[in-house]
């Protein structure tokens, strides 16, 4: 388990930014989901989405907030997210489209797990901003697709 006492910054603060994109090219960011009933807690013990288990402990003067940075070190950051973790199921018609869409995963940076012949991949942003930048593959029809967000 590990212990993360207070709040290091904001993920948007430009003095983490540069750690934070060095981290990030190389998958060393975590997030850390915290559902509504435990946004207002001091205290509580989540896992990352990577499988960390976290005991997380706050001043009283603290208050948790989305992008809030709990951890950053060499190794890794852990950031802060409320609510769900909002997933893409893609499921490619064949091999060649599997190929395509991981590619194009793999160059967008983009956070994927693997379930059974899908791909699921963890939104951090707006759907629509995804679909955008795999348009020609959805568009050919080589792609079945069920958000789960």
């Amino acid at each position: 388990m590990l212990r993360l006492h207070g709040i290091i910054g904001k993920e948007r603060d430009p003095a983490y930014r540069a750690a934070l994109h060095d981290l990030e090219h190389h998958g060393d960011i975590e997030l850390l989901f915290v559902p509504s009933s435990e946004a207002g807690r001091k205290r509580f013990r989540l896992s990352t989405d990577r499988g960390t288990d976290c005991a997380v402990s706050l001043d009283r003067d603290e208050e948790l907030f989305d992008g809030a940075i709990l951890c950053l070190d060499p190794e890794r950051a852990i950031v802060v997210r409320f609510g769900e973790q909002a997933v893409w199921r893609l499921r490619p018609a064949n091999a060649a489209v599997a190929l395509k869409l991981g590619w194009n995963a793999g160059n967008l940076h983009w956070r994927v797990r693997f379930e059974d012949d899908c791909l699921l991949i963890l939104l951090d942003g707006p759907l629509q901003s995804y679909r955008q930048r795999i348009k020609p593959l959805l568009d050919a029809g080589d792609l079945t697709e069920a958000a789960n967000v």
